[in-house]
């Protein structure tokens, strides 16, 4: 005979086992039933909304989006193009390259290798520069690099600042003595010094570079504070500690102005936050337009000195300058802009291709009611 099955595929009743009578619910309590509750969300009664795809509903959809798409697209990729951008590889590997005597340069050489590169802006610079320097082919976003730095030291806590994080291992101390700031982030901090110099008939203007303004205002506040103690005398409060193994001073000579020294050093601060990517470029200097007549950076020849202070050669890396302004969408990245104007350009020529099929072929099926 047939078994009496229940709506979910089962057969109802006990299961039958070897040795005796069936093995029901609990003891001649209720049966446990797996049919879901009577319900209209467990039974999936609720009411529902399918949109039906049609010619007249699909087809404008494309062009619309086309149509918004592509003039977004066309606006930001111009605004992109409107960014002016000058880049300058100084690495020295090529031999003729000014620095390239440089290029086997050891970080604590004294005096340091110098070499100057001269260069010409074809168009001027109109609004503020940024002056950016570039690293290639070093890797910040190594798991063991990011942890080695600790937080609560570089935010002024006294007791880390001369007992460091097991994280900052083996820059956690030297010859007995905490590092401040500990950790490998720290200890490779770039230390090029770079400097632009405007040339008019062979005079060289040196350009004001402000270095002021280029962190994260709460890392600069926030986040990144000294350690605290009687007066302001850095020295002071940095007793007890040594210098990262990598620098050539220790963290309190980082600048003469007091609001910019030790741990609130605004290069120390960039450098700190870590970049994701291992091409990376990090902000250096802000060049501000003195007024509004005249650009600032004019067409015409500077020449960058570079105080060559900072290894790459040897994991072959490269380093560069960058200057560069800015519009309301940030630097210049056309990437957004391209995308734009492909996705827009690919809905649109669907849209074509599906209003020829449509016309062509619309009216065929008459009898589209009836299934296949």
């Amino acid at each position: 005979g047939k078994k009496n099955y229940k709506a979910d595929g089962h057969p109802s009743g006990g299961v039958g086992v070897p040795g005796g009578g069936a093995v029901g619910g609990g003891g001649g309590g209720a049966v446990k039933t797996r049919k879901p509750d009577n319900t209209a969300f467990k039974q999936q009664r609720l009411p529902a909304w399918q949109p039906i795809l049609t010619a007249g509903t699909v087809l404008p959809a494309f062009f619309i989006i086309g149509l918004i798409f592509i003039p977004i697209g066309i606006g930001i990729f111009v605004t992109s193009n409107n960014i002016r951008e000058y880049e300058i590889d100084y690495t020295g590997t090529e031999p003729s390259s000014p620095c390239n005597k440089c290029l086997n340069v050891s970080w604590d050489s004294t005096p340091p290798c110098t070499c100057t590169i001269n260069f010409t802006l074809e168009h001027s610079f109109e609004s503020n520069v940024f002056m950016y320097y570039g690293l290639s082919n070093f890797y910040q976003n190594h798991r063991r690099y990011v942890k080695s730095r600790d937080d609560s030291q570089l935010n002024g806590d006294n007791s880390s600042l001369l007992n460091p994080s097991k994280e900052c291992e083996p820059y956690r101390t030297n010859e007995d003595k905490p590092i401040a700031p500990c950790g490998a982030i720290a200890n490779s901090m770039f230390n090029d010094t770079l400097e632009l110099y405007r040339i008019d008939n062979d005079t060289r203007t040196p350009i004001t570079l402000i270095k002021k303004g280029i962190a994260w205002w709460t890392d600069k506040n926030v986040k990144f504070r000294n350690p605290t103690g009687d007066g302001n005398n850095l020295t002071a409060l940095f007793q007890g500690t040594t210098k990262p193994v990598n620098w050539p001073k220790p963290v309190y000579m980082l600048d003469s102005e007091p609001d910019n020294n030790g741990f609130i050093n605004e290069d120390f601060i960039v450098w700190m936050r870590t970049a994701a990517l291992p091409t990376f470029r990090k902000l250096y200097r802000l060049i501000e337009r003195k007024n509004n007549l005249q650009p600032t950076l004019q067409a015409g020849k500077y020449s960058l000195d570079i105080a060559y202070n900072y290894p790459v050669h040897s994991f072959d890396g490269r380093k560069r300058m960058i200057l560069s302004t800015i519009s309301w969408m940030g630097g210049k990245n056309p990437f957004l802009g391209i995308a734009y104007i492909t996705v827009g350009s690919i809905c649109f020529f669907l849209g074509v291709v599906l209003l020829i099929i449509h016309h062509k072929y619309g009216n065929r099926n008459t009898s589209a009611d009836i299934p296949n």
